[in-house]
């Protein structure tokens, strides 16, 4: 391979993705005037002659870009455009409405209707094709921007030292739970996780010693958690896990499970093998008899609390009413 053979490999390896397009007019000269001005390397195109088929194209590929013609056989591409806003589903779409129609209020009418361009017919190819460009860089950016977004909302919801969701983002998850296990009437459990003697560790061997113990204890709940179920850090040396679908007879034998894994482990601090042990305090509720949140957060509390005074490395789990 010589020097430009590499070069034209690396720009087409280094292009942009092609960008789904959908066309949207009953007349085959101009779905045609498409297929030659639009590049094939840039952009997949799909075609349809009724609104409705667009709309099911829409659904099935999720266009970036549409662009329609405004009088259709079944309904107009004003229509097709307020549909298209309507659905909250889909990421931002270009919409790009084409008309024969000269009339003065014809922009203002497309602009309301949610389009972001508009091209009166006979078009030239060189202007579609600039206006298409325009699209293409505004959905770019958009695609930029909800990355950015959808990375910030992740920081939000996340503790940066172990990784796991934290308060916030748990109790979203936990409410979403509780609303489904009040219609469904599956069992639900709140788990509040405490290592024993935390402190000590911190005071002892130092902080680094005492986050090494943390993101293990959260690397233990993390392994054993079902994708079903949810663990999250608090914040200190608190964790907190919500269950469903397991019965009352078998909570406290599941949450045993983390106890004991964790209290298998040693830590390498200061030459020595340290062994640590964490205490649960459980709360929840069967056949929809769902409470709020807090409510089960604070009664696992309160058993979190009798299960130190008990001696700490075990399980309590709050008596159903």
């Amino acid at each position: 391979m010589n020097v430009l053979e590499t070069k034209s490999s690396l720009e087409v390896s280094q292009r942009a993705p092609r960008l789904e397009v959908l066309v949207v007019d009953d007349s085959p000269v101009c779905r045609k005037i498409f297929e030659q001005i639009l590049p094939q390397d840039m952009y997949a195109v799909s075609y349809a002659a009724t609104g409705s088929g667009a709309m099911q194209l829409f659904a099935e590929k999720s266009p970036s870009i549409v662009i329609t013609d405004w009088v259709m056989p079944d309904f107009s591409g004003l229509e097709l455009c307020k549909r298209i806003r309507a659905d909250k589903t889909k990421t931002y779409t270009y919409v790009l409405l084409m008309t024969s129609n000269r009339q003065e209020n014809g922009v203002l009418d497309a602009m309301e209707a949610g389009a972001d361009d508009f091209l009166v017919k006979p078009f030239n190819s060189n202007e579609m094709l600039a206006r298409i460009g325009v699209g293409r860089r505004i959905i770019e950016l958009h695609r930029k921007l909800e990355a950015k977004s959808a990375k910030l909302e992740e920081v939000a919801s996340t503790d940066v030292l172990t990784g796991l969701p934290n308060r916030r983002a748990i109790e979203d998850w936990a409410n979403r739970q509780l609303r489904g296990a009040k219609r469904h009437g599956f069992p639900l459990w709140v788990v509040l996780g405490d290592l024993d003697c935390f402190k000590e560790i911190n005071d002892t061997y130092g902080h680094e010693a005492g986050d090494t113990v943390l993101r293990t204890f959260a690397d233990t709940l993390r392994k054993l958690t079902r994708i079903s179920d949810m663990c999250g850090r608090l914040g200190g040396d608190e964790f907190l896990i919500v269950i469903s679908h397991v019965s009352a007879t078998n909570i406290e034998v599941a949450i045993n499970r983390f106890r004991e894994l964790f209290g298998s482990l040693s830590f390498p601090f200061a030459g020595q093998s340290v062994k640590i042990s964490a205490t649960f305090g459980v709360a929840g509720c069967e056949s929809g008899k769902a409470q709020d949140f807090d409510v089960l957060v604070r009664k696992a509390d309160e058993m979190l609390y009798e299960a130190k005074r008990a001696g700490r490395n075990c399980v309590y789990v709050a008596k159903m009413e």
